[in-house]
């Protein structure tokens, strides 16, 4: 299978993800990681958004160390591990094509909520499990 023909599988499947584990390092060896949205039906190309208010221990991780991971996981025994770096835009014309409704349940001023950023995540390295099958992506 060809890169581009795993990357169309893994876009797939990450259409229906809601939710993913994003792993971000202090500065002082430890990993710490927390639960993100991961703002499904969003064409997956090797880039990931969520949305955070910028006053955040995560922001301020990724601040330090652009250095991250994802872990994303499906009932039918798919696991997909993201290591890539993070950017943290502020722009509004950045966020707005990230943005959907359901986030005003965390910014309940949507795209105007003080504070409000976009981690945009770009892979470096994906390996993905499926039951029997496994799999790297260099991007």
């Amino acid at each position: 299978m060809t890169k581009k023909e795993h990357m169309s599988q893994l876009a797939n499947y990450m259409k229906e993800l809601d939710f993913c584990m994003m792993t971000t390092a202090d500065g002082n060896g430890t990993m710490i990681s927390r639960p993100m949205s991961n703002n499904r039906n969003v064409e997956y190309d090797g880039d990931s958004y969520f949305f955070s208010h910028s006053d955040t221990m995560k922001v301020r991780h990724l601040q330090n160390s652009s250095i991250c991971n994802l872990v994303y996981q499906t009932d039918d025994m798919l696991f997909i591990q993201v290591y890539g770096h993070a950017d943290l835009l502020t722009s509004r014309s950045m966020m707005e094509p990230y943005w959907q409704d359901d986030l005003k349940a965390w910014f309940e001023d949507g795209l105007d909520t003080e504070g409000l950023c976009l981690i945009r995540v770009r892979a470096k390295t994906i390996r993905y499990w499926h039951k029997e099958k496994e799999g790297v992506i260099e991007m």
